[in-house]
Order: C-alpha cells, then structure tokens, then sequence
C-alpha cells in the first residue's frame, strides 16, 4: 500500500469514528412498549444505579439577586455544564464546569466536599437535609427523584420516545394532581435498560419548558470508588463548616418552629428545625425565617421584580412554575416561601405560617 493510500484508509478511519456517535444521536428515536406504570417503576427503582456523564440545564427563571440567595437565581436562571460520577445516592462527584475551571462537589455518606481548584480551597460539611438547591439537585435522576414523590400511576402518561445523548429513551409525562401546583407538568425520557432519567423538563404552561436539565452524554457503568472520591493538592486549603447555607443556619438556630400544616399541605418529615417544609413532589413550598437584614435585602430585590403584588403584610412574585412570598414589611424580618405553589396557593400558605409558628425562647 502507498504512502498516500495509507493516509486515505487512516483519514476515512478517523472520520468514521467521529462521524458514527454524531450519527447515532441524529437517528429517530425507536418507540417502545413499556406502560407508563412500568416506566414509573423503573425509574424510581433506579436511584441507586451507577452511572456517569454530562449534564446540561438551560433555565429561563429570572430570580431575584439577593445576596444570601444569588447562588439559586443563577442555578435556576442560566445554563449550567456538569459533569457527573454517581457510584450510588450516598456516593457521587459533580462538577461544574465553567468557563475558567470548575467547581466541584463531592458526596460521601453524610459529609459532602466543595471543591474550588483554580482557588486551591475547600469546605467540607455535614449534609443536612434543609438547605438550598445546589448543582447536584439539577442532574435529570435527582430532579426526577423529587419530583416523582407521591406521583400515583394514574399521574403519569406515556410520550413519545426521544433520543438522547444517542440512547432511544421512553417518555413519561407527570401531571400533579392537586391544584395547589403552578407545574403544568412534568416530561421525562429515561434510559430503557436502567431506568436512569436522561432528560427532564418542566411546564409552567403548554409552551415552552421553563426550565430542563439533559444528559448529553451517558455511561451506565459505575464509576470506581476514586472516580467519586477528593484527593486535595498540597497547596489546598482545608475548611470545615457546622453551617451550610441560610436555610440551615435558621433551621438550626432560629428560636422557631413552623405549624403543622400551611395551606392545608403536612409538614414534611424533615422538618425537624425552624424551617418548614410542606407537601411534596410537584406540589411543595419551603418556610425560611429570616432575620431583619436579611428580609430587607430580599424584600428590596423582589419589589423590583416584575408582576411583584407588595403590600404592608407580604410581597410575593411568580416566575414561571416558582412562585415567592415574603411576609412583613420593612425592618419587620419574616417568613421567605418559596415552591411550585400557585401564588394564591402560596399566599395563602405563608398567611398559615405567620400566624401560627410559634417562639421556643432559647431551645426548643
């Protein structure tokens, strides 16, 4: 064979290998049999599943830029690259890649590790059950773990399949079943051999998804113990936190504790502080007491928000399925609610708060 020839047979060898996953995911999805019922199942069943890829979230709510509460709007308001290792729900790793390095979060039974590189620091904390959204809420398996809480069968329908990330992935449509909800509904489309949700969408309406989180890219093997583990450099500074974010900062010291019901929706079970959390799955809201300094700021940054209702008692907004309120007026703290309520639904909770929380003095 020739010089030029064999450079041929390696040129059509590389563009063959470049050009078949991109094939693959232009193909037509294959439809599938399995029953809605049985899809619900199977992916409920796979939350201890390995796996491993790329995530991608576009989000189009607009949050309020508070200062305590800036990490969420941008979560929930701009596109987010992640790429993940989820050995099981107690062991993972997901990193968020930015535009100059990454951030990474490390999960490891109760204790999780954020991780700046480029910055050569992290925090290592406990894992609380009350605290704020974080990337790792936003990979498709965790969305759908939440949401699917107290779904019956008779919430969910079947949708056509979609390729994704090359996989031919069986759709699933929830719908809430109370009208307490702002989700119009909820599609997914799940691997057909493990059950792993892939792509998840949101519905404030029967428009466009307000918010969707997509595995570009999946494996179904599970990663290696050191795939999911943190190795800190020597130049790593090392920080350990009691505290991780507002939400559990007042859920643990807030001389507070919420009432047993708001809006007619239970108190969740771990609510076991001063913040409440009511309801579940598509229809749920959480109760954060906020202090003077705290409240002020919020309540400035949603005034300005559009479609913001604002009077003496409250302040309260909608963006898309997520809806806002704020008890109180200026220098008065209060309680922050926020949830897939509708935002009467949502009033009407934080009125229940306001009025029957009750004051625990120095303990509880």
């Amino acid at each position: 064979m020739t010089r030029v020839r064999r450079w041929c047979v390696v040129a059509v060898g590389t563009l063959l290998l470049v050009a078949t996953p991109v094939a693959l995911r232009a193909l037509p999805a294959a439809e599938s049999d399995v029953s809605a019922a049985r899809l619900l199942a199977q992916v409920r069943a796979s939350t201890d599943q390995g796996w491993s890829g790329y995530a991608e979230t576009e989000g189009t709510l607009q949050l309020p830029d508070a200062d305590r509460f800036s990490d969420v709007g941008a979560l929930f308001g701009e596109a987010t690259r992640m790429r993940v290792w989820w050995r099981d729900a107690d062991h993972w790793r997901v990193d968020r890649l930015l535009t100059a390095g990454e951030t990474d979060l490390v999960h490891d039974g109760e204790r999780t590790t954020e991780w700046d590189y480029e910055h050569a620091e992290a925090t290592v904390s406990r894992d609380p059950d009350i605290r704020l959204p974080r990337t790792a809420d936003l990979v498709p398996a965790e969305l759908a773990r939440r949401f699917l809480k107290g779904v019956t069968k008779a919430d969910v329908s079947r949708i056509p399949a979609e390729r994704v990330g090359g996989i031919s992935a069986p759709g699933l449509r929830v719908v809430p079943s109370s009208e307490l909800s702002s989700i119009d509904h909820v599609d997914l489309w799940a691997d057909p051999d493990t059950g792993v949700p892939l792509r998840v969408e949101v519905y404030a309406d029967d428009s466009s998804p307000a918010f969707r989180s997509t595995l570009s890219d999946f494996s179904a093997a599970r990663p290696t113990v050191g795939d999911v583990s943190f190795t800190p450099t020597p130049s790593t500074e090392l920080r350990y936190e009691d505290v991780l974010d507002i939400a559990d900062a007042a859920n643990q010291y807030a001389p507070l504790l919420p009432p047993p019901t708001a809006a007619g929706l239970p108190l969740g079970d771990a609510s076991d502080g001063a913040v409440g959390v009511y309801g579940e799955g598509l229809t749920q809201a959480i109760a954060i007491p906020l202090r003077d300094r705290e409240a002020d700021a919020l309540r400035d940054q949603l005034a300005s928000t559009p479609g913001v209702d604002q009077d003496d008692r409250r302040t309260a907004v909608s963006v898309g399925p997520l809806s806002v309120v704020l008890t109180g007026g200026p220098g008065d703290g209060g309680w922050l609610l926020a949830g897939t309520l509708t935002r009467s639904a949502l009033v009407r909770a934080a009125d229940d708060v306001r009025s029957g929380f009750v004051y625990t003095g120095d303990g509880r």
